[in-house]
Formats: C-alpha cells, structure tokens, sequence
C-alpha cells in the first residue's frame, strides 16, 4: 500500500484542497507499472469523493490532455517548457540561475549537474522570486504558462476538479504541477484568475496562507 494526495479544486484561499489516499501499490519502473498505480489512486479517492472529476497529469496519464499538461510538456510561448524555465530559474547560495537552461528540452533540464547546492531564491524575466511560499514561483509559473496556451486546452481542463500526478512523493518533493492546476480551476470557476495573475504579489496575496510565509524553508536543490 501506499499513500499519495489527490488535488481537489475549491472556491476558496487557498483554491486547493489536499486529500491523502491510501491505495494499492505496484512497485516497478515500467510505464504500465506506473498506469496501474495511477488506476489504483482513482477508483480509491472515487469511492470517497464519487462526485469528483478526477485526472492524472503526468506523463503516465491515460489522457492525451493529462500528458500534454504535464510540465514537462507544457509550453509557453516562446517553446519553452515548464520544467525548463523552472530548473533554469534557480539560484542558489553561490552560483545560478543558468538561463541557458531554458532552451534545453525538460529531461535536460531537470538533468542539469549544475543544479545542486542551496537555493535561495528564483530570477525570471529579469524579476526574482523567494522560496516563500513554498510553491509560490513554480505555481505561478504554471499558470502563467498555461495561460499562454490555445483556449481549447484551458476549456478542456475545466471539465475536472480532482488531479493527480503518480511521480509526485510529498515526502521527497514540494512542487507538483497537479497541485497547480488545480489552484487553475479554482480560480477560472471563481472568476478570479485574471486578477490573480496581474502580478506575483497580487498571486501570492489571493492565494497562499500568511503563516506559509513564516515557514522555514529547507533545501530545493533536488526538487
């Protein structure tokens, strides 16, 4: 067995709800392994939330539109993905960000060996963001992105309220781009999401805690 959170969208700060759901494991690295385990997670948080329309957005997903927003997937519009402008965007104590990074497909990116050390903080466009709130710049990079994209993808999107991503181990990592949209849905059915993302101080206010802020933060060298 293993326990892993299901996002669930909901019209209020902080636009996300984190539900933990038991369900049956199986262990492997094979794709089909992976599919399994995200078939597993579903039926179980269905028979909590039967109401709830759930999707994987990964790479693993059964759904074309679940693998097309996976951040390694996901891109602005200037080609860029997600996890390629995530990865190049980090400074750490004594070296970074490495913009190059940027053009580099997303498994080069994440792959990069000068992304180890302390992070201190995010630089973007030639704006820097804090590691406070936890997933402030990586949510407001995703969302910044999608938004990017062809309105029959956002529309698509709409259609659920419930996501996954099997690879993502809250143990192990923080950020998670299942997380993010469903912060996305939320604010599109709230009607708040273009005043979410006027700026990031404007994002950061409508939708992270105050306490969040307070939080010590430790080491996202290897998220």
């Amino acid at each position: 067995m293993a326990k892993r959170p299901v996002f669930v969208s909901v019209e209020k700060k902080p636009f996300v709800k984190e539900i933990n759901v038991e369900f049956t494991y199986h262990s492997g690295f094979a794709i089909s392994q992976k599919k399994k385990n995200v078939q597993s997670i579903h039926e179980e948080f269905l028979k909590m939330m039967p109401d709830k329309k759930v999707i994987e957005i990964s790479t693993k997903s059964d759904e074309e539109l679940g693998i097309r927003l996976s951040a390694f997937n996901l891109y602005d519009s200037k080609k860029r993905s997600v996890e390629s402008l995530f990865q190049g965007s980090k400074v750490f104590k004594d070296k970074g960000p490495f913009h190059d990074i940027y053009s580099k497909n997303s498994y080069e990116a994440k792959k990069d060996e000068r992304l180890k050390g302390d992070l201190v903080e995010f630089d973007f466009e030639g704006a820097r963001y804090p590691i406070l709130p936890r997933t402030f710049f990586y949510d407001w990079l995703y969302l910044n992105v999608l938004n990017q994209n062809d309105q029959q993808l956002k529309n698509a999107i709409l259609r659920y309220n419930a996501f996954t991503d099997i690879e993502f181990n809250p143990v192990k990592s923080l950020n998670c781009q299942a997380r993010s949209l469903a912060i996305y849905v939320s604010l599109c059915q709230t009607n708040l999401l273009e005043e979410a993302l006027k700026n990031a101080q404007t994002f950061k206010e409508m939708v992270y805690q105050d306490n969040e802020i307070e939080v010590k933060e430790r080491s996202l060298f290897d998220l």
